[in-house]
């Protein structure tokens, strides 16, 4: 379908500039993208999923608008985290992050996010974040405080040396020193002062420095990443809310300190919402979290991601969780959006086999007017997707896209004579719900392998096989060839009672099983 009308610019809400506003690139045609990713001591929960998805959305809009994008996301795979899970285990620091590493990209994958560009991890890049801190060091915004018994040395960032720490938050250092309960550490100039690099001891998790055997502090780890893949000035620096303060602060204030002169360390923030349970933010710390792993036993990868989109990216999400009265546990939020998945997926299943086109030429008004639907429809999606990602605009036009589809192949069964102009409506809407859907990074499988997938899912799930279903709707098909009727309806009854919906056709009887 032609490009009707011009797409506006795209604009993104900055924290740093406290605003939406257009996107302002360093090298035309060109985005240069860092998100903060997983710090891999444990598997990925809906939180983390949600950050992966939003800027993931990101990529693919820019990408959409044929832009060259570099997206860059971390593995932190040092950190006391990983080094306390790994002394629970028994298991070395080194395998556990690995392991939950390749979990994370799994899961990822899982729910449509695309493989960045570039993936470093923290054990991968130790010459460089060593770099960064030596500058710091040189550039008298840093201090080494010795180890002692053998330990190695302490670095630490002199926050009073950096004039705009602050600016991202927008807190006050005097009134950060007067109104927090600051841990006092007598070996630190100031007690806002933060470690670069942490000494440890002979035989212990760590690398040799010219301050002795340590591991990097949290904060410079991506400021070392992104230096090594992007340099200094990028396009978009990305992450949860939470890191706001104090990591994207430390991190503004050790790299534009290591690099004076240079100006800002990226020229846009952006920062997604929490996803809540029962009105807390979901996290490991508090244990009110549910994995991605938990959602995918259950719910479609599909589902898990329109759920997440349907949410405006810096807005809260509620994350319900229910037990029915059998003991399971649902996510009724996501079952909802498994049956909108369901819905779209049945709709393309209709395109099996039909010839459709797209052209120019006149048609009568009812189907011109059906076109102009679908074209503004595409226009919306797209149009909301460039404004901060409004994906739950381009979801809902997405879907006026899809009922406009399912009336035309209605119409195209019915009025014969008009099918030619039914298919030019037909093939735009086609075209437009596959292009929208591909931005938003979903329906990306084949409605076939969709359905053979969920029917497994909810089977299992409800403890039920397959070929028992395919037999008892065997024995209803006997049953109403022979006009019994009454036996007919009772197995029906019994199937729906399972959970299974029938559907009597031409061609037989089919059947699904309900969310």
């Amino acid at each position: 379908m032609a490009n009707d009308q011009t797409p506006p610019p795209i604009q993104v809400h900055d924290t740093l500039a406290r605003g939406v506003h257009p996107l302002a690139l360093r090298e035309e045609g060109k985005v240069s993208v860092y998100c903060c990713g997983p710090t891999t001591y444990d598997v990925a929960h809906v939180g983390h999923a949600r950050a992966a998805v939003a800027f993931d959305l990101l990529v693919r809009v820019l990408r959409h608008r044929g832009l060259q994008v570099t997206y860059v996301r971390n593995v932190t795979d040092v950190d006391d985290k990983i080094l306390n899970r790994a002394k629970e285990s028994g298991e070395e620091p080194t395998a556990l992050s690995a392991r939950m590493a390749q979990l994370y990209d799994d899961d990822m994958a899982a729910i449509g996010c695309e493989k960045p560009t570039h993936e470093p991890r923290v054990s991968q890049t130790i010459p460089e974040i060593i770099d960064v801190i030596d500058r710091l060091v040189k550039n008298d915004a840093a201090y080494v405080v010795p180890g002692s018994e053998g330990s190695g040395g302490d670095v630490y960032f002199r926050v009073r040396a950096f004039p705009g720490y602050g600016k991202l938050s927008g807190r006050n250092v005097d009134e950060m020193r007067s109104g927090a309960r600051i841990e006092v550490d007598e070996r630190k100039e100031d007690p806002l002062d933060f470690a670069l690099w942490k000494g440890c001891a002979p035989g212990e998790w760590g690398w040799d420095s010219p301050w002795g055997r340590g591991r990097p502090g949290w904060h410079i780890e991506c400021s070392a990443m992104s230096a090594k893949f992007l340099g200094h000035g990028f396009d978009i620096h990305a992450g949860g809310m939470d890191l706001i303060f104090p990591h994207h602060e430390n991190e503004i204030a050790q790299s534009e300190a290591a690099f004076p002169g240079q100006g800002d360390f990226a020229r846009c923030w952006m920062h997604n919402g929490f996803v809540n349970i029962d009105k807390e933010k979901m996290s490991k710390s508090l244990g009110n979290f549910v994995t991605v792993r938990d959602v995918l036993q259950r719910n479609d990868p599909e589902a898990l991601r329109l759920f997440l989109l349907v949410h405006h990216y810096r807005g809260p999400i509620g994350f319900d969780v229910d037990k029915l009265d059998d003991g399971r546990v649902v996510f009724p939020g996501i079952d909802e959006a498994e049956r909108k998945i369901d819905y779209l997926y049945t709709t393309i299943a209709r395109l099996d086999g039909m010839t459709v086109a797209i052209g120019p030429g006149d048609l009568p008004k009812a189907y011109a007017d059906a076109l102009s639907q679908v074209q503004a429809a595409r226009h919306e999606a797209l149009a909301s997707l460039a404004d901060d990602l409004g994906a739950a605009n381009a979801v809902a036009a997405l879907y006026r896209v899809a009922a406009t589809l399912n009336e035309m192949l209605d119409l195209h069964v019915r009025k014969k004579a008009d099918r030619p102009a039914i298919a030019r409506v037909i093939g735009a809407a086609q075209h437009a719900l596959r292009e929208i859907a591909d931005v938003l990074g979903i329906l990306r499988t084949t409605p076939t392998r969709y359905q053979s997938r969920t029917r497994a899912q909810r089977l299992a799930l409800l403890g039920v096989s397959e070929a028992d279903v395919e037999a008892k709707v065997e024995d209803r098909v006997q049953a109403r060839k022979a006009k019994d009727f009454a036996r007919a309806d009772a197995i029906r009854g019994e199937l729906e009672g399972m959970g299974v919906e029938l559907f009597d056709g031409p061609a037989g009887t089919t059947w699904k099983v309900k969310k």
